[in-house]
């Protein structure tokens, strides 16, 4: 009896092992799939890091990073003759000291890249494309964009990100995405 107790048992031992072995994972022909990362994960993602503007808070590197460059567009874009009718009424506020606008519009372009490039924790809830770059429906916008105005702010966003230091292999993927905005954008 105890012979073929034992019998039994090594015989559901080796049942038991073989359904182990044979429900593993190790031989499994499905193909995994692994998804790339996104430009803002490649931006520095979720990590939360200090935000140098705003003592004592956190923010997401991906949205310090891409907030850094809108700021610093901003500024080239101010900077630049060709682009600056576009912004008169902004330009005008800040020339006075208001500097609540310019806020409003370096959240609203930091909401968009951030979402633009794959953030999930931001929503942009500003004017559509066409919306916003259109006189008639924004009355901040000065003029409707044209083909070489929007070349120029490409390349003023580049010099915005690499005052930055975002890596050229990043800032192309930037371009790429405002790239696909054109058709929108530009309305003359």
């Amino acid at each position: 009896m105890k012979s073929s107790l034992k019998i039994t048992f090594a015989g559901l031992l080796l049942v038991g092992a073989a359904l182990f072995y044979s429900c593993s994972n190790d031989n499994d022909d499905t193909p995994v799939v692994v998804t790339p990362p996104t430009l803002y994960q490649k931006l520095g993602g979720t990590t939360m890091v200090a935000d140098p503007n705003n003592p004592s808070q956190m923010i997401e590197k991906g949205r310090l990073g891409l907030r850094s460059v809108v700021d610093s567009t901003i500024f080239v874009i101010a900077a630049d003759p060709q682009l600056q009718p576009y912004f008169s009424t902004l330009l005008s506020e800040v020339g006075s000291g208001n500097t609540t606008n310019l806020a409003i519009l370096s959240k609203n372009l930091t909401d968009f890249f951030c979402v633009g490039t794959g953030a999930k924790n931001f929503t942009y809830s500003g004017l559509n494309m066409v919306d916003a770059h259109n006189p008639a429906t924004n009355p901040r916008m000065a003029m409707k964009a044209n083909n070489a105005d929007m070349d120029k702010f490409i390349g003023d966003v580049v010099i915005g990100a690499q005052k930055n230091n975002v890596p050229n292999e990043l800032i192309g993927e930037v371009g790429t995405i405002l790239e696909s905005l054109r058709p929108q954008v530009v309305q003359q």
